[in-house]
């Protein structure tokens, strides 16, 4: 199906069964009205793999100051959509927080073309990343620790070619507490119990040394509980980016690490015996997140439930824990016309496509890998996708990374 055949298909769809979705999806909060309005407003929580990294160090900040079309193009989806607190994923980390301070002046602060309003966070927490740090072992068991070009990226603790590329960055209008956050860069992957440790499948040995193995980070990036005091109350912001479950070999060392990554959230919201010897953060605090304690999990997680690569049950576990609110995904129009469009692999998958947040090509197809997960104590007011329908004015924006924008609106329950 061509292009434009495929764009009359969808006509219907677009402008009828999700018309008032587009209106919420596209343009942003939609206005409440009539007697049953709640007195307070909705707490908008969002993630964005912006996909603003640079393969040089320094090379993003260069990038904005010069003046990026791209970083343009991210802000105004952020205008757009407004969040009230946000994630940002493959922002890459520099440590004066120089890239930050840049895309927040002179882009989010200043009116962008198809965007909003400019928009002011005066609350944000960065924080180093395992990205492109060098381990000083070998990682990727090919003999030799480094490399040349774009191979010297897999003995970092997290594939990277320079320390901060694909880091993170949260921005939010209500205050933040970092003398109480805590971050789990440094945690082992072997002080996790039953720890998916990756195994030669020709010879059933393990694939790192003991000694390399002892010394593996589970963060490909970090992992981060960011408290945010909000009109709601305190919230939890439990932030990560799980390596993708693929570019490994038959030992599928990051398909397993993306599971045990993932599965740290599980752990986290579960107090069990024994996680204070093991669940500690980098500053020495152990132990799990409080119960009763309200939180929202966040990031790109490189994980669908139904398709793609991946181990499934992981992300299904985590969607489906006792602690989250349990609730409809977020959807868009514009996710279910792309996975007609591509075709390929989308043809296959199991998952609705309307759920899809991430567009990857005909080769693996459209998937939902960026989460917006609340926990209970909160009722869902709203959710969305920045993803346009085919043709929408707004698809240039949304075509700025190849993630889109996801969010959920809360209210007190």
């Amino acid at each position: 199906m061509n292009r434009q055949h495929a764009i009359a298909a969808l006509a219907v769809l677009a402008v009828i069964a999700l018309g008032a979705c587009v209106r919420v999806n596209v343009h942003g909060r939609a206005p409440q009205s009539g007697p049953h309005m709640p007195a307070t407003a909705p707490l908008r929580v969002a993630t964005y793999n912006v996909s603003l990294h640079d393969e040089d160090p320094g090379g993003l900040v260069a990038r904005l100051e010069l003046g990026s079309t791209q970083a343009q193009r991210i802000a105004a989806v952020l205008q757009r959509i407004r969040p009230d607190i946000v994630l940002l994923n493959e922002f890459d980390h520099d440590p004066d927080g120089r890239a930050a301070d840049l895309f927040q002046h002179r882009y989010l602060e200043q009116p962008q073309p198809g965007g909003g309003e400019p928009l002011h966070y005066p609350h944000r927490y960065l924080a180093p990343a395992n990205t492109g740090e060098p381990s000083g072992l070998d990682l990727d068991g090919d003999g030799s620790v480094g490399g040349e070009g774009r191979e010297r990226g897999n003995d970092a603790w997290g594939y990277g070619l320079h320390p901060g590329q694909y880091g993170m960055l949260l921005l939010s209008r209500h205050p933040i507490d970092a003398d109480a956050a805590r971050t789990f860069r440094l945690l082992k992957w072997s002080a996790m119990p039953g720890a998916r440790r990756p195994v030669d499948p020709d010879t059933g040995a393990p694939f790192h040394r003991d000694d390399v193995w002892e010394q593996l980070r589970l963060s490909s990036k970090s992992h981060w509980d960011v408290p945010v005091d909000t009109p709601l109350g305190r919230i939890h912001v439990l932030a990560s980016h799980p390596t993708p479950p693929a570019f490994d070999g038959p030992e599928q060392r990051n398909l397993l690490r993306n599971h045990d990554e993932i599965r740290f959230w599980l752990e986290y919201l579960t107090p069990a015996p024994g996680q204070e010897a093991w669940l500690c953060d980098d500053a020495g605090r152990c132990g799990p997140l409080a119960p009763g304690a309200r939180f929202v999990v966040l990031g790109d997680l490189n994980n669908d439930p139904h398709d793609g690569a991946g181990d499934h049950a992981v992300i299904e576990a985590l969607i489906r824990h006792p602690r989250m609110l349990a609730h409809a995904p977020p959807r868009s129009a514009g996710a279910e016309a792309a996975a007609l469009l591509d075709g390929g692999e989308n043809a296959g998958h199991r998952g609705p496509h309307a759920h899809d947040t991430g567009r990857f090509g005909p080769r693996v197809g459209n998937l939902r890998v960026d989460y917006v997960l609340p926990s209970t104590g909160f009722r869902l007011a709203g959710s969305g996708v920045f993803w346009p329908p085919p043709e929408h004015p707004d698809e240039v924006l949304a075509a700025a990374s190849d993630h889109h924008a996801v969010w959920v609106d809360l209210l007190p329950e």
